[in-house]
């Protein structure tokens, strides 16, 4: 029981720490194919691409910020209905959602591929022999 659920581990630990990079990496891809740029305005990582969840957060953040300041403090949903700016909010609201979003990805890929290798070391773990207590092999003698 022990070998087989040590290789179970294994398996399921490889299994996870590669989704976690594949699918970091898919999402790293995805975001760079838009040319996306922080804003030169942003509190952090100015003129970075959005390659990655830093990046992505700080852009999220800019675009409310810049928002904000077209809609006079409001959101989408406390506009007029007949607000010009409301579009404008509106696809803010969108960016932002997405740009989130990827970064919960990246969150998940990296809680995956950690995980992953928890999984794999304890499946070694669990492989190797277990020590003796007190240096000896113990030894039952009967006596008649």
């Amino acid at each position: 029981m022990r070998s087989t659920a040590s290789i179970v581990a294994i398996v399921v630990g490889i299994v996870m720490a590669i989704a976690g990079v594949i699918t970091w990496v898919v999402v790293s891809t995805t975001l760079a194919d838009q040319k996306i740029v922080v804003s030169d305005d942003a509190s952090c990582l100015a003129g970075d691409e959005v390659d990655g969840p830093f990046s992505a957060y700080c852009q999220a953040n800019v675009i409310d910020k810049h928002t904000m300041k077209i809609t006079g403090g409001l959101t989408y949903s406390e506009l007029d209905r007949d607000d010009p700016n409301r579009a404008t909010a509106m696809d803010s609201a969108f960016l932002q959602a997405s740009l989130f979003t990827s970064v919960v990805a990246f969150g998940v890929a990296f809680m995956a591929f950690g995980v992953g290798i928890v999984f794999t070391l304890i499946g070694f773990g669990m492989r190797a022999p277990v020590p003796v207590r007190g240096g000896h092999a113990s030894t039952v003698t009967a006596t008649t």
